[in-house]
């Protein structure tokens, strides 16, 4: 690539910083988000809209400091036909697009803890089972094609990204952006998952699964790290019928969630 595709350093280094920094007022959200409600099973009384702000927040938290190379990447190979305006909107469509991918998956999770919810309500037991499968899920998917396949593309990003740029100029970054989440999807859904036993609204689990995201996808040892995740997830899938303290996101304790102010 030659110097003039790329961006002048102080200009990367901005794009950067911001997304650090929308991660950082994403977590202070959350967090006080987190102080009005208890970690239990369900939805914890949260509509679909609301729950879907919440986890595109989450979202920002947990996934922008791992995301924001390949956003700077692309900046660097549109940086040469834009001004700092026009970049900096095109940047943030390919986090909106991002965001799009990751929310579509919300979806999903938001189905599977209403089921998980009503099933734990009417039987308690099965909270146990419901968490050894989660683990057990998510230990097994470190070790799936899919999910080398994803990781490669999100540690190594830079031919996927040279392709996009044949893309058709038409909402080119959002398409980037969702193509590249979904990416991200398929490497992360698994561990994603796994807050169903630990609680959506558990803090020290998002903090925990944001650092193993961050280390599998920057790393250089990213994949030998990711398959010691995977065991140790087995482990817990073992462990879960037996040890309740394993599953706070599947027993009924603490305040009932309050709406987003």
């Amino acid at each position: 690539m030659r110097p003039g595709n790329l961006l002048p350093a102080r200009e990367m280094t901005v794009a950067w910083s911001l997304m650090l920094v929308l991660a950082l007022l994403a977590w202070l959200l959350v967090v006080g988000q987190a102080d009005d409600t208890g970690v239990g099973p369900g939805t914890m009384g949260l509509g679909l809209p609301l729950f879907l702000l919440l986890w595109v927040i989450m979202t920002i938290a947990m996934m922008f400091p791992s995301v924001a190379p390949v956003a700077v990447t692309w900046a660097r190979a549109i940086g040469r036909q834009s001004s700092g305006a026009a970049r900096a909107a095109r940047i943030a469509q390919f986090a909106g697009g991002y965001l799009i991918a990751w929310a579509a998956f919300g979806l999903v999770v938001y189905g599977i803890l209403t089921a998980t919810g009503d099933l734990v309500d009417s039987h308690p037991e099965t909270g146990r089972w419901i968490g050894a499968g989660a683990f057990l899920l998510a230990g097994l998917h470190q070790f799936t094609p899919l999910k080398n396949l994803c990781l490669r593309h999100c540690r190594s990003p830079v031919g996927q990204l040279v392709r996009y740029a044949g893309y058709r100029p038409g909402a080119r970054d959002l398409r980037v952006g969702a193509h590249h989440g979904l990416y991200c999807v398929g490497c992360c859904w698994a561990l994603m998952i796994v807050l169903v036993p630990l609680g959506t609204m558990n803090i020290a689990a998002m903090a925990g699964l944001a650092v193993v995201i961050f280390i599998e996808k920057l790393w250089r040892l990213g994949p030998v790290f990711s398959a010691v995740v995977g065991v140790v997830f087995l482990v817990l899938a073992v462990l879960a019928p037996f040890q309740s303290w394993l599953l706070p996101g599947l027993e009924h304790s603490g305040p009932s969630m309050q709406p987003m102010t």
